[in-house]
């Protein structure tokens, strides 16, 4: 797994799925080549001094680290935007959260994926 760290990787991303808890929201696209699953860390100012930032991007790194390999899907990158309440959350309940959303966003593209066209016959 490797990490995002191009703005334009991010900007791109941000096109992507979306799906939000209370401590962070994860983003997601689907890339065109075979390459490794890529990751991305953002917090923004307004989560509070650069240390209470830092420890919640840590936080959230060691929660993609905790993930299951097959939980993200190859040829993929994603962003975990992290909010204010990742500070204080349990990590236990930040790892379910995760899974869950990653789930509801694999649920979101196959509902999206387009469907072979049916033939009618005569």
């Amino acid at each position: 797994m490797d990490r995002l760290r191009q703005r334009a990787d991010f900007l791109a991303v941000a096109n992507g799925a979306r799906s939000s808890t209370a401590a962070f929201v994860v983003q997601r696209r689907r890339r065109d080549d075979d390459g490794p699953v890529r990751v991305g860390f953002t917090v923004t100012k307004k989560n509070g001094t650069a240390t209470e930032r830092n420890r919640i991007r840590r936080r959230l790194r060691e929660l993609v680290r905790r993930l299951p390999p097959l939980s993200l899907q190859p040829s993929s990158d994603y962003v975990l935007i992290g909010r204010r309440a990742a500070l204080t959350s349990d990590f236990s309940h930040m790892l379910a959260d995760l899974s869950q959303a990653l789930h509801r966003l694999d649920r979101t593209s196959a509902q999206r994926a387009p469907q072979p066209k049916r033939t009618t016959r005569p």
